[in-house]
């Protein structure tokens, strides 16, 4: 037991481990993502359905989008923004690990007769022969990934774009970097049976990684017949740092706000977002 205990709780390296298969792809973890999706009222996995709104609204006026543009959303899930911005007859390919979240966003667009397309696919195995006007990744996508994929990801962003393309994208600032703490839990059937539909036990481990600006919260999940481990990774930025990252990248940062509603720079937001381009 005392050495099951001491492997719980070890620290790995920053990003040595990518389980997001595990809580995208799995049957019932998808499931319960969607819920937290379609759940207008909450920030869980999207944010809610008001800020959604205002910010499809100030990203199709501030990007100038109309029926001739193109719009391609990495990390799409159920359609929440690509559904909206079909709707203002501006056509939207989008892209998510979860086949249930695909399979939702395809049948709300199919519903409503919405010029949007969507794949099934890992973000960072997407290519097309189509270049976009604009690239979305929101709710904080880019910070779930290691500094190796997001080379590629800005790479693929380069090839996605038309010229005179645009990204927007935000991050979490050093600000909520630093309001988070490291802390060891122990839970039955945590978060409402969110890891499986049966019993089990989960240790949670919440770690920060200074000098990288890291934390990870490790689950470690035990049931009858196995245990798994979930490492949830995510970066944080200042906006020097962003910047420094697209431009060894080929990339340019243009513009920078407190969100992707477009609202004015703070140096005390949790997050930020910015509008790059090549």
């Amino acid at each position: 037991m005392f050495k099951e205990l001491t492997e719980i709780n070890s620290r790995p390296r920053p990003f040595e481990f990518y389980t997001a298969e595990d809580l995208w792809a799995d049957e019932h973890t998808s499931k319960k993502m969607l819920e937290y999706h379609l759940n207008e009222s909450i920030d869980v996995s999207s944010r809610n359905a008001a800020f959604i709104d205002r910010s499809v609204s100030w990203i199709a006026g501030r990007f100038g989008l109309d029926s001739r543009s193109g719009v391609l959303d990495l990390g799409c899930g159920p359609g929440l923004y690509a559904n909206r911005l079909a709707a203002m007859d501006i056509s939207v390919t989008g892209v998510d690990f979860s086949k249930r979240s695909i399979d939702y966003a395809v049948s709300r667009a199919a519903e409503n007769n919405l010029k949007a397309r969507y794949f099934h696919r890992n973000y960072l195995e997407f290519e097309s022969d189509r270049r976009f006007d604009l690239i979305i990744m929101i709710m904080c996508d880019f910070c779930a990934l290691s500094p190796d994929q997001r080379k590629t990801m800005l790479k693929k962003f380069r090839g996605l774009l038309k010229p005179g393309g645009k990204i927007l994208l935000d991050v979490y600032s050093l600000n909520f970097f630093d309001q988070r703490e490291e802390s060891t839990a122990y839970e039955r059937n945590h978060m409402d049976n969110f890891w499986s539909p049966h019993e089990y036990y989960c240790f949670i481990n919440a770690f920060k990684y200074t000098d990288e600006k890291v934390t990870l919260d490790k689950y470690t999940i035990i049931e009858s017949e196995r245990t798994r481990v979930v490492y949830n990774w995510l970066q944080y930025f200042t906006p020097q740092s962003l910047k420094r990252e697209f431009e060894e990248n080929g990339l340019l940062v243009e513009e920078i706000y407190s969100d992707v509603c477009g609202r004015d720079f703070d140096a005390g937001s949790p997050e930020f977002a910015v509008v790059a381009g090549a």
